[in-house]
């Protein structure tokens, strides 16, 4: 048993104490190594965590059951290097996690449950201490010190259920997924994390919602995001990346905006995907550099690439790719922002029908459809389909062009 304490997040309130019982039959720890360099490996069949009490009485008094099971879990854990500069290295795995929460209402007016399966679960992470102690708090002065962490979670197939019961009735929230992953890193280079996600549904019911269930599906998530942090004479690269493929929705949710089925319902996509250059002037996490700036940027962007932009939905896509490069030294051409050069090329298909859809439904009057039309008309040209436009957006010879007519 261990006793942790847990002060509620409530000015003045009275702190209190949970008791967590841990179990873990058959583990095995195996220590190695020396004493500037050791590593610990544990094996146990199950390891499980619940929860006993809270601030002395037993759980089951105040109607609270928390607990969680981990199988056939494996693992390493490292330490080496100097007092002042330790370096720890963890790997861990387990087969299958289940977790299962209960909590009731004293008086009766709700119940919360949750239950939850998590398999193939992977954690792992490095972590560098050098220059910890020499900087104290200051996060500029650690990560040039050294210090860096990087890491890594992983799982497979994962199901989880809410199901919460107030005096307006009962409410469930269920996930499904089949894997997913996360990834960060933070040293002297920079920051950068990337979270993906597949095969995922979300379920929502209850007397709250207009029909019986909502949901939400997508094949593909990802999200990534890489930048310095440091202000350094180079330029170095950034990205950011945003992507969800083929989300879909219920479809007693396309009746309410759709009764009459005049749009598709084929699933849909939005990807942007973008790379580009910048050297900063100052490091963003130091607090009083960041001050000292007051309303001057802390850095000069270079160029900025858009690799992918792809947005599809209810029958029309956009597709577009393009290249700038800034011109730190002009700030005024464009009333503050680093005169671009470059281009981007744009396509849209399905645009038109989906205007005329819209203005049969109702969505849009036949003058907000026209007027739509007036204004892409400046900025495309056909394409080689029916319904389909394309734009050439260009920053040259310090003015904006479409399709080749200056604009600016």
């Amino acid at each position: 048993d261990m006793t942790l304490p847990a002060t509620p997040g409530v000015e003045g309130a009275t702190p209190t104490s949970m008791t967590i019982a841990v179990s873990q039959p058959g583990m095995v720890t195996t220590v190695s190594g020396t004493t500037t360099e050791t590593a610990y490996e544990v094996d146990a069949p199950s390891i499980s965590i619940k929860l006993d009490s809270i601030e002395g009485v037993d759980a089951a008094a105040v109607n609270a059951m928390v607990e969680a099971t981990m199988s056939t879990v494996s693992g390493t854990y490292t330490v080496s290097g100097p007092a002042d500069a330790k370096v720890v290295d963890v790997d861990f795995g387990a087969e299958s996690v289940a977790l299962n929460v209960q909590v009731k209402d004293p008086e009766g007016k709700s119940d919360l449950q949750m239950t939850g399966t998590l398999a193939d679960l992977g954690v792992g992470y490095t972590l560098d201490m050098a220059g910890m102690t020499l900087s104290g708090e200051n996060m500029a002065a650690a990560l040039k010190a050294g210090t860096s962490i990087a890491g890594s979670f992983t799982h497979g197939a994962m199901d989880f259920v809410f199901d919460v019961t107030e005096a307006t009735g009962p409410t469930q929230i269920a996930a499904t997924s089949t894997g997913g992953t996360m990834s960060f890193a933070l040293d002297e280079a920079g920051i950068s994390y990337e979270v993906t996600g597949t095969g995922t549904a979300l379920t929502l019911s209850g007397a709250e919602i207009p029909f019986p269930k909502l949901t939400v599906n997508y094949g593909e998530i990802a999200m990534n995001l890489s930048m310095p942090l440091l202000a350094s004479p180079d330029v170095t690269d950034f990205a950011f990346l945003t992507k969800i493929v083929d989300l879909s929705v219920s479809d007693e949710l396309w009746a309410m905006i759709d009764p009459a089925g005049s749009l598709p319902r084929d699933p849909a996509t939005i990807v942007l995907d973008t790379k580009g250059t910048v050297k900063l002037t100052a490091d963003l996490v130091d607090e009083t550099a960041m001050a000292a700036l007051g309303d001057a940027a802390p850095g000069e962007v270079y160029s900025l690439d858009v690799t992918d932009l792809r947005a599809k939905a209810a029958g029309a896509e956009l597709t577009g790719t393009g290249a700038f490069t800034f011109d730190n030294t002009d700030l005024v051409t464009f009333d503050g922002v680093p005169a671009p050069t470059g281009k981007l090329d744009l396509k849209l298909t399905g645009g038109n029908v989906l205007l005329d859809k819209l203005v049969a439904m109702g969505l849009l009057t036949q003058d907000d459809a026209n007027g739509a039309r007036m204004m892409i008309s400046m900025f495309a040209n056909p394409g080689a389909t029916p319904d389909e436009l394309t734009s050439t957006l260009e920053f040259k010879d310090k003015g904006f062009f479409a399709n080749g007519q200056r604009l600016q």
